[in-house]
């Protein structure tokens, strides 16, 4: 059975929070994105904890059942982008996530709205 959007959410956060994840913020897109209902955004400290934060994401929807429709990121990455259908993820490195400010970008018009979060993920 295929998992809704809360699920996905949820499994994304966990993760990125149990890989040391910095400001997880997840941001709701539905009705303003024709790609995505919920994006993801998640710093690392290096190019090396951005890539993991991938692959750690990668091998939790993938024993899940669920794996990623595609990752893009090259071998130093400053931006890791996972795609899971509904759900986008970005994980990047601080100076690349403060240049492009997406979290701006998708609120631009005061649209997007955050999705709730579980509790486990309060201290990040």
């Amino acid at each position: 059975m295929a998992m809704d959007l809360q699920q996905i959410t949820n499994l994304v956060v966990k993760t990125l929070d149990d890989s040391k994840g910095r400001d997880i913020q997840v941001i709701d897109v539905e009705g303003i994105s024709s790609f995505a209902d919920a994006m993801i955004v998640c710093s690392g400290t290096s190019t090396t904890h951005v890539r993991a934060l991938g692959s750690h994401l990668e091998q939790a929807f993938k024993e899940a059942g669920e794996p990623a429709l595609g990752v893009e990121g090259g071998p130093q990455p400053d931006w890791v982008l996972v795609d899971l259908g509904n759900v986008i993820v970005h994980i990047m490195t601080e100076s690349a996530r403060a240049h492009y400010a997406l979290e701006k970008l998708w609120d631009i018009k005061g649209q997007a709205t955050r999705l709730n979060k579980p509790e486990a993920t309060d201290s990040v």
